[in-house]
């Protein structure tokens, strides 16, 4: 199921819903089915629901927090009906924890790693709009350069090497959203064909036509949205995403590898 995710999101920078849906339908079923004619009793099964609970509200965050896009969260909250491993219900917590922290980790390098491609054939646009964006951001990075410092100068003797690294995490932050937004401005905005538009396709910015606004939303353009736009343009500017499937995948294989070579149990 992440593999054909995967190949779905890199052509078409979208994920079926059917995908996702039925992913859910068929971990649960092996559940219990499980449940029913081999380990005698359904505590496989509700670990299974507990997982999809689990990562139903982690996915709404993301999604809601704009870190995720609607594929992405819906396959993440499929993936809570796989995940849990064990009948008790406190191991299972222990490898939810244990896959997010690798997630959170390959996100972090696939992200870096497809923007620096990106960047790369973007250079002078990127550099351009880096500078714009550290002279609007100045005086947020400024607040949050100081306030480390006090708080380095505060804790450091009690806490050593381990608030160091801390305060050298706040201390890049900033800059990594400064990045992450003159990406977003000098490399993934480009003219689309209104006629190749297409449902859940993000909009720039607000477009007026007939006498009514499309806006730009995060949930992405609807059909009959499109339908308008179509009868009044020919082009309008669409922001794109940098796939994110490939993460699940790589973070699915590295967490079972690791889980089942016993390495989760010392991660903790």
């Amino acid at each position: 199921w992440i593999v054909v995710a995967t190949i779905q999101d890199l052509k078409t920078r979208e994920i079926a819903n059917w995908l996702n849906f039925s992913l859910i339908i068929f971990a649960l079923g092996f559940r219990l089915f499980y449940s029913l004619f081999s380990a005698g009793n359904f505590n496989f099964f509700y670990q299974g629901l507990i997982g999809l609970g689990i990562f139903f509200v982690l996915g709404n965050v993301l999604y809601h927090g704009r870190m995720f896009a609607g594929g992405d969260a819906k396959l993440l909250i499929a993936l809570g009906a796989v995940l849990p491993v064990s009948g008790s219900f406190y191991e299972n917590l222990e490898v939810f924890s244990f896959f997010f922290v690798i997630f959170l980790f390959a996100g972090a390098i696939w992200s870096l790693g497809v923007s620096a491609f990106i960047v790369s054939k973007n250079l002078m646009k990127f550099k351009k709009e880096f500078k714009k964006q550290l002279r609007v951001y100045k005086k947020v990075i400024s607040a949050i350069v100081l306030l480390d410092i006090l708080l380095l100068i505060v804790f450091f003797n009690d806490y050593g090497s381990l608030f160091l690294l801390l305060a050298i995490l706040i201390f890049v932050s900033p800059y990594l959203v400064v990045y992450a937004k003159a990406v977003d401005e000098s490399s993934m905005v480009k003219k689309l064909e209104t006629r190749k538009l297409r449902e859940g396709d993000w909009l720039y910015k607000d477009v007026k036509v007939s006498g009514r606004t499309v806006r730009a939303r995060w949930d992405g353009l609807r059909k009959e949205e499109i339908s308008l736009l179509r009868k009044s343009l020919k082009m309008v500017l669409i922001r794109e995403g940098v796939p994110f499937t490939p993460v699940f995948f790589l973070s699915f294989l590295v967490f079972f590898y690791l889980w089942y070579k016993g390495l989760g149990y010392s991660f903790w």
